[in-house]
């Protein structure tokens, strides 16, 4: 592979320039770049809070309509499509990419914060505690996970279903068309690159606090500068060899051993703390989250402004998730081909928060009873003090603290690890115009690079600057993610319509049914045929049909062509202004029925397929006359759906 066939230039090369200026200003005049950041951020805060809070409220109900809604049928690919992964694979990547170094983080000191300083009321109650794990919920929960969910759903569905590059341009088709091929898709993926890098390398500098903070508390290692860029240097060694290593070899691997030591440390905390307290506790955190959903989503403090507190956590955390969104939903994007829309919204929305939810409840309410009960009366002090070392002490309360505390150091890194290359990844595949087969420099390129800005800009003072500009740069992707929401929903009210129109509509006479015998038709429907007879079809009836088919299209003078392999053999007529409408015979293998009296194990099936993919029967022993006459079926029914589509009434009265 050469350097110029697998990258897009002006993404790559935009990405880099911007890049470079961006890290010349924060490390020239960090102190400026931060006081300028954090008056974007202020005045978002004081006069666009209130949209924020709307466009996240809107994004969950879009979510859950389509998932509840027949739309929700429609497949993240051809409707033959099986999912690439295993369930237990699937939900370890997309939750190992999404959040997972963040519980780690917070999931101590969070619950522990709003316990100690609650938005309203006193600190330190009993209503304190229940109302810190109810707004602990609420930032981690639902709303987080829709915002990825929408954005992975629009560049799945997009890519996988209309064969469009899977880019974050790709799902803007409807509203721009042809031009998401310009520069203004350009623009769209430099974006997405930018926010990608800076907010996994921020990301990183901020986090490797914990594992220096840890390394420290556990091992008494020195927690200085020096150490965290070592550990940046290490993590960053990590990120890459598993980059390297692929999507299947690497990621994959590296997410699983994540959800394997998540699960284990979550459940020693379950099973050597306050186990009865912790199952009630989480059976009414999650009641109480749920029964006050709706007014804790729109809750604006309007009345008794709290401008500091909500800037300060749920608008913060909102900026967060959207700023994250273009990462996190083209990695889940990547891993979800197969799936169906319904599926995918239950599996990305449903149950990394309820996991989540469990996890939170786990360490955040054994916490608040600690501090309660006078097991660890200074925990709270720690939080305050230190997140990065409140998990460590907290777990000096359990049995195996020294043990536990290795383990969680381990999970640390491993979420460290897994979020770099899955961001090294997407990174890689934006500047790469989608290609899934890029060069392994490219990919050593981009997860090197998250390591170098991390390390400089911790030594440079630049990260609380660049953190701050990272989440005010969500307000202009939020804009972008409704634009998804309008453009998914109308492609896939027209997806519906088309497989309801192809499904249900069909009016064509069946005129050839005499060139073949009934005795014929019984033979090739109990027949099973081996390779070589079932290639003489495509090439001998099928190819020969539909080519025949072409050519009276091109006199009624539709654009159409025929494209020949040696398993498959498809019609395309394409219209400027319409779907275009595909119909091809294709062969597929499968496993001779116990029930055959066949010598041979194996045969292969002609089935026909269309542009939403296998329509599941086969047409292997037809004669030429009936293949055109069921691909002009077929067609007829595809005019019918774009004529439901397109159709406008005339009134002619006058």
């Amino acid at each position: 592979m050469t350097f110029e066939s697998n990258i897009n230039k002006p993404v790559f090369f935009s990405s880099i320039l911007l890049i470079v200026a961006i890290m010349a200003v924060a490390l020239i005049a960090p102190d400026f770049t931060q006081q300028f950041f954090d008056d974007v951020q202020h005045w978002l805060v004081a006069k666009a809070s209130w949209l924020y809070i709307l466009t996240v409220a809107i994004i969950l109900v879009f979510a859950v309509t389509v998932m509840i809604s027949r739309l929700g049928d429609i497949k993240l690919g051809p409707d033959h499509a099986t999912p690439d992964y295993s369930n237990t694979s699937w939900f370890a990547m997309l939750f190992s990419a999404g959040m997972g170094i963040g519980l780690m983080f917070y999931g101590v000191a969070e619950p522990v914060m709003h316990f100690l300083s609650p938005p309203v009321g006193e600190g330190g109650t009993t209503t304190a505690a229940k109302d810190a794990m109810r707004i602990t919920f609420f930032h981690w929960g639902l709303h987080a996970w829709a915002i990825y969910a929408i954005v992975a759903l629009a560049l799945a569905y997009f890519s996988y279903r209309h064969k469009l590059p899977l880019l974050p341009r790709s799902a803007l088709y409807p509203l721009i068309g042809d031009r998401i091929y310009g520069p203004l898709g350009h623009a769209v993926d430099t974006f997405a690159v930018i926010g990608t890098l800076f907010g996994v390398a921020t990301s990183m500098g901020v986090g490797v606090a914990q594992v220096s903070a840890g390394l420290n508390y556990v091992f008494q290692t020195p927690d200085t500068l020096p150490m965290q860029i070592g550990l940046i240097v290490f993590i960053t060694f990590l990120a890459t060899l598993s980059l390297v290593m692929g999507l299947d070899a690497g990621i994959k691997r590296i997410s699983n051993l994540n959800m394997i030591l998540a699960v284990a440390l979550a459940l020693f905390v379950l099973f050597m703390g306050p186990t009865v307290l912790i199952l009630q506790t989480f059976v009414q955190n999650t009641g109480s989250y749920l029964s006050e959903l709706v007014s804790t989503t729109f809750n604006l403090y309007a009345y008794d402004p709290k401008e500091k507190w909500i800037g300060g956590w749920t608008l913060l955390y909102w900026g967060w998730w959207i700023s994250w969104s273009p990462f996190v939903g083209m990695f889940i994007a990547r891993v979800s081909r197969g799936r169906t829309i319904r599926e995918f919204i239950v599996g990305v929305l449903f149950i990394p928060a309820g996991f989540t939810f469990f996890w939170m409840t786990v360490f955040g309410n054994t916490a608040i009873h600690e501090i309660m009960s006078g097991l660890s009366p200074n925990l709270g002090d720690v939080v305050n003090n230190n997140v990065a070392v409140a998990l460590f002490v907290f777990l000096e309360q359990l049995p195996l603290s020294g043990v536990m505390s290795v383990l969680a150091l381990a999970l640390v890194v491993t979420f460290f690890v897994s979020s770099s290359d899955s961001g090294s990844f997407v990174i890689d595949t934006l500047t790469s115009g989608g290609d899934k087969a890029s060069p392994t420099w490219q990919r050593v390129f981009w997860a090197s690079l998250e390591g170098v800005i991390a390390a400089v800009l911790l030594s440079a003072g630049g990260l609380n600057a660049l953190q701050t500009m990272t989440i005010a740069s969500a307000f202009p992707f939020m804009l972008i993610i409704l634009a998804f929401c309008y453009c998914l929903f109308s492609a896939l009210r027209n997806d519906y319509m088309l497989q309801n129109s192809v499904q249900n509509h069909n009016t064509t006479v069946q005129f050839s049914q005499a060139s073949v015998s009934w005795q014929s038709r019984v033979h090739s429907l109990l027949h099973h045929p081996r390779i070589t007879e079932a290639s003489q079809f495509i090439s001998r009836t099928a190819s020969p049909a539909l080519q025949t088919l072409c050519e009276q299209f091109v006199q009624e003078g539709l654009q159409s062509r025929v494209e020949i392999d040696k398993d498959k053999v498809r019609l395309i007529i394409e219209k400027d202004d319409a779907e275009d409408f595909f119909y091809g015979v294709r062969l597929r293998h499968f496993a001779v029925p116990s029930y055959a009296d066949e010598r041979h194990d194996d045969y292969y099936r002609a089935e026909v397929y269309l542009l939403q993919g296998g329509q599941q029967y086969d047409v292997l022993g037809y004669s030429q006359e009936q293949i055109i006459a069921d691909a002009i079926t077929q067609y007829e029914r595809h005019l019918h759906f774009i004529y439901l589509a397109t159709s406008e009434i005339l009134d002619d009265s006058n």
